[in-house]
């Protein structure tokens, strides 16, 4: 059985338009987790160890002030784009649409007020919460009203977040959720201790802003090979790699697999991301600096966490031979990601 309730969780502040964020916390047997109407944020995540203890897997703020402050997008979800793309520009129809540039020389997550950064509006299911908004033509840059659904749903160990967008122009679409995991507990110090696979054959090298080159490389023979488990620390040493931010190519195909799968053998704790996606997004948190100050007055210095953020690839609106990012009118954007958490 999951159960859900909602409470307050404070108000925007009045330049925002003031309005109530509210925080629906949904629990089963196995799982604790409380998102936001605020950028339906995943605030806290709790699962078990192999003791049955719970902790708490996902950093983030105790209040609406550290969400609402800059903050590398924690456990949002983030639109209408997800990642890069390239000049924070894009041709569609002939016509050239130039997004607000808030990474370097590209665009961002959505831009300067994407997905993350504005109040949803929610409906409270048996087992979850399903948030909607209107995304107004020319939003960020984007074109068309674009109208999306973010629904989480927790059945037992299985946290389901799906995606559904209509649009009234032809746009660029790319959701995903950001949240940053260590499986040791929040305010743990690294995941290098975390043994980590994805499936993937190929990964899209990037150049030095981050944008993909073009080329699919193989990941044979490369630090980037993980298709059998690798524990993050000696993986990293081994290859003299900073961390990771890159887009792992996934086997195409709209049906549900297993993409991803992360151990701590410490406490036991496992989580598998599976997904419909075509993309995933292996990130080491390398950006992070221990300059923000997260719940329990924790600290999140650079790998203190990892994301395995879902998604079409980086800049495929301008690389016609990456997946369709283009969503025109009278089709459906849907798609969905489960993280499933467990011990062993």
């Amino acid at each position: 059985m999951t159960t859900v309730r909602k409470e307050a969780f404070g108000r925007m502040p009045p330049e925002e338009g003031g309005g109530e964020v509210e925080k629906f916390v949904l629990q089963s047997d196995s799982v604790r987790v409380e998102i936001l109407s605020f950028g339906c944020i995943i605030t806290t995540l709790e699962t078990k160890d192999r003791e049955g203890r719970f902790s708490d897997v996902v950093l983030g703020f105790d209040t609406l002030e550290g969400y609402t402050r800059k903050h590398p997008f924690f456990g949002a979800v983030v639109g209408r784009v997800a990642n890069r793309i390239a000049n924070g520009r894009f041709t569609l129809d002939g016509k050239e649409y130039q997004l607000f540039l808030n990474n370097g020389p590209n665009s961002l997550h959505g831009g300067a007020k994407g997905f993350d950064k504005v109040l949803w509006s929610p409906q409270v299911l048996p087992n979850g919460v399903r948030f909607f908004r209107l995304s107004p033509d020319g939003e960020e840059g984007y074109p068309g009203d674009l109208k999306v659904w973010v629904t989480y749903t927790l059945s037992g160990r299985e946290l389901t977040i799906n995606y559904q967008a209509k649009t009234s122009k032809t746009t660029p679409i790319s959701l995903t959720n950001h949240a940053y995991f260590n499986l040791a507990g929040q305010g743990s110090h690294d995941v290098y201790d975390h043994e980590i696979s994805i499936e993937a054959d190929s990964y899209l090298p990037v150049d030095d802003t981050k944008i993909p080159t073009g080329e699919v490389a193989t990941v044979q023979g490369t630090g980037f090979d993980l298709r059998q488990p690798v524990e993050l620390g000696k993986h990293l040493q081994k290859f003299h790699l900073d961390g990771f931010d890159h887009n792992f190519c996934l086997h195409q195909g709209q049906d549900r697999r297993l993409v991803a799968r992360v151990f701590h053998p410490p406490t036991g704790r496992t989580m598998e991301v599976h997904t419909t996606q075509p993309g995933i997004q292996f990130y080491t948190g390398n950006n992070l600096d221990g300059s923000l100050k997260g719940k329990g007055a924790a600290t999140y210095p650079k790998h203190s966490a990892f994301c395995l953020e879902t998604q079409n690839w980086p800049d495929a609106v301008n690389k016609p031979h990456f997946p369709n990012v283009l969503l025109h009118p009278g089709e459906e954007y849907n798609h969905t990601t489960w993280l499933v958490f467990n011990t062993a």
